[in-house]
């Protein structure tokens, strides 16, 4: 038997109360401080949101051991442990104990394992924002101390060992992130011998992309246009967001009237995202590999060729071509490549074997730094799915007398 099940046998045999948040926690929105008052040198941390401080300053609002919970904007209801004394910004929720009854890293660790809620809880149609009666009256479990304090002990540990072990993978991962660039830029580099070119000891031909297919801009799609159902579709936006290299599957699709508008991309085709907000994203691609035809909307151009699309694809991510396309890019805040700018830019062309075989080599790369379902990502997040499934076990009682019927709905 266990340390938890024999504390649990001995102090709440029948069963754990669930308390409303606002019961046992005071909850108060912090305060607006000026982001001109922020610098470096502050001795207290500034949270609004997220893990990680906006800034610092020379005064703090909270106390030490107080729970941070994210107001509004993007990254409302995430939820965070601040061990030191902190500024809570006005957007930003502190949560202290009432309680020498209640261990606030206890109900921490309970909030956190609910957080999906928390932030399903978001108000507005605009700008998302956390309602504060949303927060008094969130139930969380509380059995005695004694049980909360083991069970923080124990979660201590195990969040202390997994982060030791992920920062480790997250070392390795940026480690062959950096060796598959390396071998990327190596296959993917022609070097000039005696007035020739050659890539991996096979003469290259200079070509302009021009000349080597068709490129057509997109319009109009829009993001209010997705439906649940119909033809798969990629917004410029998700290029940076959500592709890597290339894709066989859509996250969004809208409907075959919508479609009908749209320029189509076949399998092979490139999709280039034309309008980034800073040069590195400009020209991000992905090589459609999918059977069925997507469409596109603005920003966005599609490349049709009958070349190796993966290839193509890689190559758009090497130094080479980076060079090239930092001497068309135009605009200041908005950085853009036009079609006919894009037209110009020169790329290697080799047998189509011979780029199948360099597509072969950094397949391998490419799965095992991105692939979220192989590779170092998969490990990093199947440690994070296993501490999460330890901690929500522990965190699971069986209810005391519970008249709110409510609580089914609020704990599932």
């Amino acid at each position: 038997m266990s340390i938890i099940q024999q504390l649990i046998n001995q102090y709440c045999p029948h069963g754990v109360e669930y308390k409303k948040l606002g019961e046992v926690t005071k909850i108060e929105l912090g305060e607006q401080l000026n982001k001109t008052l922020l610098n470096e040198k502050g001795n207290y941390p500034v949270y609004n949101g997220g893990i990680n401080p906006s800034g610092y300053y020379h005064k703090y609002n909270t106390n030490e051991n107080t729970i941070a919970i994210s107001q509004g904007g993007a990254s409302a209801g995430f939820v965070n442990f601040v061990k030191n004394k902190f500024w809570a910004g006005a957007h930003c929720f502190k949560i202290e104990s009432l309680s020498p009854q209640v261990d606030i890293k206890f109900v921490y660790f309970s909030l956190k394992s609910k957080q999906d809620k928390i932030q399903n809880a978001k108000l507005g149609a605009g700008i998302p924002g956390l309602n504060r009666n949303e927060l008094i009256n969130f139930l969380i479990p509380l059995p005695p101390l004694p049980v909360q304090e083991e069970i923080v002990r124990i979660l201590d540990t195990f969040t202390e060992l997994e982060a030791e072990l992920e920062a480790e993978l997250e070392a390795e991962l940026e480690a062959r992130k950096k060796q598959y660039e390396y071998y990327r830029n190596k296959l993917l580099t022609p070097v000039e011998i005696h007035g020739k070119w050659y890539l991996n000891d096979k003469e290259v031909e200079w070509k302009k992309l021009g000349e080597v297919g068709t490129l057509i801009r997109g319009n109009g799609l829009q993001k209010k246009d997705f439906v649940e159902k119909g033809v798969g579709c990629i917004h410029y936006g998700q290029i940076y967001t959500y592709y890597g290299t290339f894709a066989d599957k859509t996250i969004s699709f809208v409907s075959p009237e919508m479609a009908k508008k749209l320029k189509k991309v076949g399998k092979g085709d490139l999709i280039i995202a034309c309008t980034s907000e800073n040069i590195e994203d400009v020209c991000k691609t992905v090589a459609w590999i999918g059977e069925n035809d997507i469409v596109i909307g603005g920003h966005s151009t599609i490349f049709k060729h009958k070349q190796n699309g993966k290839y193509l694809s890689y190559y758009f991510q090497t130094k080479h071509f980076y060079n090239q396309k930092v001497k068309y890019a135009k605009g200041t805040k908005v950085i853009e490549l036009s079609t006919s700018d894009l037209s110009k830019i020169l790329i290697p062309i080799l047998p189509i074997s011979e780029q199948e075989r360099i597509v072969a080599i950094l397949d391998k790369f490419d799965a095992l730094v991105n692939d979220l379902t192989a590779g170092l990502p998969a490990e990093i997040a199947a440690r994070r799915k296993q501490y999460e499934y330890y901690r929500n076990r522990l965190l699971t009682f069986p209810a005391k007398k519970i008249s709110d019927v409510a609580i089914n709905e609020n704990q599932s």
